[in-house]
């Protein structure tokens, strides 16, 4: 499972910011705010994501495609809990895959690995065969909002 402190420099920071988001790390060993599962998964509040070194990176990018497909008022108020539907969970989780390719030593390949491994659930079995295959809903929707990442 790659981890945030496998990800090299300022990389996630600097791809947060092109969302008018911020990164916090947290300290290991310390509890991370705002975490919906439970340490080591990235937590979110308002505009700020946190992550330790052991957080893995799917956590962190589906914790910030939270915050990404929400409009700001929305986002404003996010304290744990940012998905209140099906459609923005699906975003939520395309989002984290496409992102997945902006950060060096990552990729989406990967990414999907450890998605599966953490154990995520998809109709077709793995997060690659629904990305592939059964997600035009979520590209439609985060192409309706401007929303997926430029490349590098």
């Amino acid at each position: 499972m790659l981890r945030v402190r496998d990800v090299p420099g300022d990389a996630l920071a600097a791809l947060l910011r092109r969302y008018d988001l911020s990164l916090q790390r947290v300290p290991d060993g310390e509890a991370i705010p705002g975490s919906f599962w439970g340490e080591p998964e990235a937590g979110v509040i308002a505009h700020t994501v946190y992550a330790r070194g052991d957080t893995p990176v799917h956590s962190l990018l589906h914790e910030a495609g939270h915050l990404i497909v929400l409009p700001p008022d929305r986002r404003a108020r996010v304290h744990t809990d940012a998905t209140d539907s099906v459609a923005e969970e699906d975003a939520t989780c395309y989002l984290q895959i496409a992102l997945a390719d902006l950060l060096p030593g990552v990729g989406s390949a990967r990414l999907m690995a450890d998605m599966d491994a953490w154990g995520y659930s998809f109709r077709l079995g793995s997060a690659r065969a629904w990305f592939e295959h059964d997600a035009d809903d979520a590209r439609a929707w985060l192409t309706a909002r401007d929303l997926l990442p430029l490349r590098r």
